[in-house]
């Protein structure tokens, strides 16, 4: 690996950062919201965190949608990694937006199902994307749970590899990131 051009790569541009720095927020937010909130029955009603859970997923939507597209108008500096590396790096962010894209999308199938509206930052509400009482939009809750924790994994493995970067090879991959 030619360490000179790590080294020099430079930053991912202001707007990258934003989005990224955001969803980090969004999601920090949802993990906390998730884990503390009521569980949902049947007759639960979407109030109190489990509003916020809506919103703050809805809202994360709408970021992630905005991050792949800045991503794929707006490609970041290249950097060079030793190949199997970079295979490693580009499954994993590729699994990281398909996750973060997925797991609000189930979540919003699974309200509609419950005849929730989900809006938007709490005030732009979105359409329903399955009938209340489909039986398909209940089973999307189930797999969004699922998914929601194959996120954290990849999460937890995206940050240790933030780390492995830093601390390890030294190639100042983490400061591309960083404002």
């Amino acid at each position: 690996m030619n360490k000179q051009s790590v080294t020099q790569a430079p930053a991912y541009d202001a707007v990258a950062r934003t989005l990224h720095w955001l969803t980090v927020l969004l999601i920090a937010a949802q993990f906390v919201i998730g884990w503390t909130m009521p569980d949902i029955h049947r007759d639960t009603q979407p109030v109190g965190l489990i509003a916020w859970h809506l919103g703050v997923g809805a809202t994360l939507i709408v970021v992630i949608v905005l991050r792949a597209l800045w991503r794929l108008t707006h490609r970041p500096a290249p950097h060079e990694l030793p190949p199997l590396l970079g295979v490693l790096s580009s499954t994993t962010h590729f699994l990281l937006y398909l996750c973060l894209l997925l797991v609000p999308l189930l979540g919003w199938i699974n309200a509609s199902s419950r005849g929730w509206t989900v809006r938007v930052a709490g005030a732009l509400p979105l359409p329903a994307l399955s009938r209340t009482g489909s039986s398909f939009g209940h089973t999307m809750g189930d797999v969004h749970g699922v998914l929601a924790w194959v996120l954290f994994a990849l999460i937890a493995l995206h940050v240790a590899a933030a780390l492995f970067h830093q601390f390890v090879l030294k190639d100042r991959v983490l400061q591309r990131m960083l404002p």
